[in-house]
């Protein structure tokens, strides 16, 4: 199994450079919203590890905020971020794309701060680098090559079925199955078909997500009679918190809301960037800090099979810690529109968006940290789309395939190669198509 990792580079942008930058990324695309996969700055379609990347100008219009606390704003540096989920070591793949695009890069870069032509690439991007503080890999282990093999299967096969649907409609199931099976097989050996047997796991992966499994759960065991300790005196933060931190979710100006619509729905995958500050003081950083490392617990060893908690429709997702955790930064690659993806979570998992993100300055009151917040739809799609940012460029290797459909390839796939399948798994395999 070749497992995913991801990267981030972010980079103050130069004032003076940023309209420049912005022309720069508007010409990868070929409209707004769909990237040109072989533009000739970075040819995304040719980097045959990477299933997403995007590239945006985080611009923060919501710092003024904070004066709802009495604080003056702080003028943060509007960044510059490159980031992309890719299969294997995240170091390699850096390694390789600056060995084959390294001028497109540095067109890229030099409207940053600091960053001049004969900086050492590679040593320059991994000081900008920023990990995840949470990451969220919808099938880890299923790669690029994987998806597109997959896909040219079920291609092949829904065509072979609809030519032959008279004689496999007198066919039994066991015979079907045989005859799907002979036709992929002829198909692989003229070469029209290729089902590339998976790599083995890196030790060193194997090695950190162990070490993983088991040392979070020490930690927290060994933290617990300080953690029992200090409950209490949490739950009256909280309550005190919760029934005065202000909400801040205006409707969002139509300008706004025209750009990202502008950017959406072209395809059936969609892309999510959001950034935003943090409520003021420890209390709210160290609760999400807490709630990040669990999230990004049971993406690794729980929901890395298709579903986070019940929702099936994220394909990759991220939070990270910006300005030493002043802000927060959440991007997520998800199915279908932003409604149905806001829905979604609202509907089947609304407690665990107001653990998240109700430490987040404006949220919708929350009571318990768990209950309300989510729940007053209006006010939390607002102050999401408020907090959402354009993406400038935004690349996709399977447009045309959702989750689900690379799930669905997969148990094809698996059907193909069973050994041995009851009735009723034959039946509900021949239903996949």
């Amino acid at each position: 199994m070749t497992p995913q990792s991801s990267f981030m580079i972010l980079a103050p942008i130069d004032p003076r450079k940023e309209v420049e930058l912005r022309s720069l990324l508007a010409s990868m695309n070929l409209e707004p919203g769909v990237v040109n996969p072989q533009n000739s700055i970075i040819p995304f379609g040719k980097l045959k590890k990477l299933h997403f990347a995007r590239i945006v100008i985080l611009k923060d219009d919501t710092l003024n905020d904070v004066a709802a606390y009495g604080l003056k704003p702080v003028n943060y540096p509007i960044y510059l971020t490159f980031l992309g989920d890719v299969d294997g070591d995240r170091e390699v793949f850096l390694a390789d794309l600056v060995a084959h695009y390294s001028a497109g890069l540095k067109q890229i870069f030099s409207h940053c701060e600091g960053f001049t032509a004969d900086k050492h690439l590679l040593g320059w991007i991994k000081t900008k680098s920023a990990p995840p503080a949470a990451a969220y890999v919808n099938w880890v282990g299923r790669t690029v090559q994987q998806v597109d093999e997959e896909e040219a299967l079920h291609q092949a096969l829904e065509s072979y079925i609809q030519q032959e649907s008279e004689t496999l409609r007198s066919m039994r199931p066991r015979d079907i199955h045989k005859m799907l099976c002979r036709f992929v097989e002829d198909e692989g050996c003229a070469g029209r078909l290729k089902l590339t047997n998976p790599e083995p796991t890196p030790l060193g992966w194997r090695f950190r997500n162990l070490l993983n499994l088991i040392g979070i759960p020490l930690l927290v065991v060994l933290a617990s009679p300080l953690l029992l300790i200090y409950l209490p005196l949490f739950i009256v933060l909280l309550r005190r918190r919760e029934t005065t931190d202000p909400v801040i979710a205006p409707r969002v100006n139509a300008e706004h809301a025209d750009l990202l619509a502008s950017l959406e729905d072209h395809d059936v995958t969609n892309q999510f960037s959001a950034l935003g500050s943090l409520k003021p003081g420890l209390f709210r950083l160290s609760t999400i800090a807490f709630v990040l490392l669990v999230i990004d617990y049971t993406a690794r060893h729980l929901f890395n099979r298709g579903r986070l908690a019940r929702v099936s429709t994220i394909q990759f997702a991220r939070w990270v810690f910006l300005d030493g955790g002043k802000r927060v930064i959440f991007t997520s690659n998800y199915d279908g529109s932003l409604d149905s993806y806001m829905d979604d979570f609202i509907n089947k998992v609304g407690f665990g968006l107001n653990v998240v993100f109700s430490n987040g300055l404006g949220y919708p009151r929350t009571n318990w940290l768990v209950l309300d917040g989510a729940q007053d739809e209006q006010k939390f799609k607002n102050f999401l789309r408020r907090h959402q940012l354009p993406t400038q460029v935004w690349y996709n290797a399977h447009p045309g395939l959702t989750a689900l459909d690379k799930r669905r390839n997969m148990l094809i796939r698996e059907g193909l190669e069973a050994s041995t399948m009851n009735d009723s798994e034959m039946q509900a395999w021949l239903a996949l198509f």
